[in-house]
């Protein structure tokens, strides 16, 4: 056995022997040449050394001396050659491949890399081939006191109640250093305070800043700056050192009471002040602050108990005398309040200091203010009945000046409260009369506002609410309550209820309405219908008889006599139209409304167009010449009458007998400009005897459809004595002269006709 590495140097470690036994190695992975280890022996490993060791920051001009690798292979004769690998190899560390010296090339720093982990090989420089197992081996980077602790958490902030007492814990503070802890004291630190004595410590080893000093005072000094080192080295000369910054503030705690900086207070307040309004503010000085600082105010006594109160401002702490009710100098001018002030929440802890609370006099002085008249009552409540005469007296208002000076007051009406001026006041008594006649059905009650004004000081006004309640009379009469649509089947059987009838009445009387409902006496015998009053402001509509017909009579008109209870009693008649409908055997209506309206509609409309074309063939009649016998005869069978018709085919539409005579009628009668009185009366007649003809002929036709048809009235030509039959054109030219005022005395069923064909004046149609 040969001792392989040699440790040069001081700094390498001692040297140990390993044992393992060695693999077998083929004589194939030696080239083909013979086996360098035995198969069948076991050999000491050749590589022996313990950790080498380098300065780390070496800072010399030539490589590092790391260690010295050698193989007892190696004879000197120059025929092994040394392998370095792993980290670092080449960069950082090389080997002599002749020698297996090891340096390092560059400047090492164990806060970087602590070590670095290699692996040694000796092979055979002609074949390359491994002379020993390849082995591995660390290089440690042996650590020198290059760092100074550091303060990662700082700078520090902390708090701490004032007079806390001596050895309180405020804050800990820590410091790290990057030199290796296992290795001598480089990262052994020591703490110190540098600033910040007496008022606070800090223990050397652990870090922890406690109080120094007992009852520290927020209210005179609320913070304090402190310096804390750190030095390495146990704190020996020649360690490095770091410091940080803590800032300790003192937080409060409720060791002051309130203090008042006066004792009393004086104040003027004004006697038109508003109920609520803040009259005066004091506050109590407390030199702590937060919650510790919150105070309560109260009134303990005094004359104005019941006319001031006192709160707190939660944000300036002050105490707001506010009023309750409203001043009047001349009742009492001046008031005093004894007013304490207290601490909110109080520490027990320093209850020996003195009471939490304090006491001032507070004295409020009322000035005097020319305040408007005063009514005796700001709101009057009066009542006048509807049949009261104008100038009726509804009541009075009093009003009076509350100053020394006690002015005459002069009473108003404002005009924007009574627009249709209802009401007048007498300007010195203040009496409410009636100015017109008053409907209670319009308005139930008036509000007006009456003004009071100084005669001395016109700006002084004071106002009250007069509301005038309007009494109710039995003014109104009563009526149907809706407009009804009454129907009655063909084949109705007698004592049917065909309606239920109801009434309203604007007024109001104090017992509620009651409807009397009844037929008049001349007419409840010759009536097909029956009436029956419920008892319950209800009507019921009955039939008499059977057998009601359509073409015998389309309409039944039922007069109602409609009475209220009241004294003196009012009635009305109200006529209940009652159609006649045709109904199925179950006596349901078959589109009964419509039929009868469309009918009805369609033969008014048709009448009224005949009474407009009938009429203006007579005016046209006069201004041009009549046809002769001979020239009717060579007409086949071209009726000549002064209407429009439905041409040859059409002789079912009017009689042309009548037709003809009625032409006849017509040239009679248009003789003259003037017609007498007799001759405009015979020509209504002769007109209304037509329309009822027809009327009848339609009503009584069985076989006629269920509406009337308008016919298709087209120009005659030139050739015929009618020209245009168009009524509205006739009307439009300046030279007619006909009249239409007969239309307006057929009854309000023409009136609409009667405006369509009413004359103007200067003799145009419109």
């Amino acid at each position: 056995e040969s001792v392989l590495l040699l440790c040069e140097r001081s700094g390498c470690g001692a040297m140990t022997l390993n044992s393992v036994a060695l693999p077998q190695v083929s004589g194939g992975a030696l080239g083909g040449g013979a086996s360098v280890y035995s198969s069948q022996s076991r050999r000491r490993r050749s590589w022996v050394w313990n950790q080498f060791f380098v300065l780390e920051e070496y800072t010399g001009d030539e490589p590092l001396y790391v260690g010295k690798l050698h193989s007892d292979l190696d004879k000197g004769d120059g025929q092994v050659r040394y392998v370095l690998s792993g980290e670092g190899a080449r960069s950082i560390f090389s080997i002599d491949e002749d020698t297996g010296d090891i340096h390092a090339t560059k400047r090492l720093d164990r806060e970087q890399q602590a070590y670095y982990t290699m692996r040694a090989q000796a092979r055979d420089r002609k074949t390359n081939l491994p002379l020993e197992p390849e082995s591995q081996f660390i290089i440690k980077v042996q650590d020198i006191n290059d760092n100074e602790p550091k303060f990662l958490d700082g700078p520090y902030t902390a708090q701490v109640a004032e007079r806390s007492p001596i050895g309180t814990s405020v804050v800990t503070v820590v410091a790290t250093d990057a030199d290796d802890p296992t290795y001598g004291n480089s990262a052994r630190l020591v703490y110190s305070i540098l600033q910040g004595q007496p008022y606070f410590s800090v223990e050397p080893k652990t870090g922890v800043v406690r109080t120094a000093l007992p009852d520290m005072d927020r209210e005179l000094r609320d913070r304090y700056l402190l310096v804390i080192q750190a030095k390495d080295m146990i704190g020996q000369m020649g360690g490095l050192s770091g410091t940080t910054s803590v800032t300790v503030m003192l937080t409060d705690v409720n060791d002051n009471p309130p203090r008042f900086p006066r004792k009393s207070y004086q104040f003027s307040i004004p006697e038109s002040a508003l109920v609520s309004a803040v009259v005066a503010k004091i506050k109590a000085l407390d030199v702590d602050v937060g919650p510790n600082a919150e105070m309560d105010y109260r009134i303990l006594d005094g004359d104005g108990l019941g006319t001031f109160r006192i709160l707190t401002d939660p944000h300036t702490q002050e105490g707001l005398v506010t009023l309750l009710k409203t001043l009047d100098f001349e009742t009492k001018s001046s008031y005093t309040l004894r007013i304490e002030a207290s601490n909110r929440y109080v520490d027990t802890r320093y209850l020996s200091v003195g009471p939490f609370s304090d006491l001032a006099t507070v004295r409020l002085l009322v000035e005097n203010v020319d305040e408007p008249p005063r009514f005796s009552s700001p709101v009057s409540r009066m009542s006048v009945s509807e049949a009261a005469p104008v100038g009726t007296e509804v009541g009075l208002v009093s009003a009076n000046d509350p100053d020394v000076s006690k002015s005459p007051i002069r009473y108003t009406i404002d005009r924007k409260s009574d627009i249709e001026h209802y009401f007048d006041i007498d300007s010195q008594s203040g009496v409410i009369r009636t100015s017109r006649h008053l409907d209670r059905e319009l308005s139930t009650l008036h509000n007006i506002t009456v003004l009071a004004t100084e005669s001395l000081d016109h700006s002084q006004v004071g106002k009250a609410l007069v509301l005038i309640s309007v009494m109710d009379v039995n003014d109104n009469a009563p009526s149907f309550a809706i407009e009804y649509q009454t129907f009655v089947c063909e084949n109705a059987q007698p004592g049917q209820i065909i309606e239920t009838l109801s009434a309203v009445d604007p007024d109001e009387p104090k017992n509620g309405h009651h409807f009397l409902f009844s037929v008049p006496a001349k007419a409840a015998g010759n009536l097909s219908f029956i009436l029956r009053d419920n008892n319950d402001n209800t009507a019921s509509v009955l039939t008499r008889r059977a057998g009601f017909l359509q073409r015998e009579q389309l309409f039944h008109f039922l007069p109602v006599v409609i009475s209220d209870s009241d004294s003196p009693s009012l009635s009305s008649t109200n006529t209940l139209t009652i159609t006649v409908c045709d109904c199925d055997l179950h006596g349901n209506h078959r589109s009964c409304s419509q039929r009868v309206f469309s009918h009805f509609k369609i033969t008014a409309i048709t009448c009224l167009a005949c009474v407009v074309m009938v009429t203006g063939a007579i005016r046209r009649r006069r201004r041009e010449p009549l046809i002769t016998d001979d020239e009717r005869d060579v007409r086949e069978n071209i009726v000549c009458y002064d209407d429009e018709g439905g041409g040859e085919a059409d002789t079912e539409a009017f009689d042309m007998f009548t037709l003809r005579h009625l032409n006849q009628t017509k040239r009679s009668c248009h003789a003259t400009t003037a017609e007498p009185l007799p001759a405009i009366k015979d020509k209504n007649q002769l007109f209304q005897e037509f329309i009822r003809n027809r009327l009848l002929e339609a009503n009584l036709d069985l076989t006629a459809p269920p509406f009337d048809s308008l016919q298709t009235y087209a120009f005659e030509g030139s050739g015929s004595a009618a020209e245009s039959l168009s009524s509205f054109s006739s009307l439009s030219s300046v030279e007619s002269e006909q009249s239409y005022r007969f239309l307006s005395e057929w009854g309000p069923r023409f009136r609409k006709l009667a405006e369509l064909f009413g004359d103007h004046e200067g003799g145009v149609a419109s």
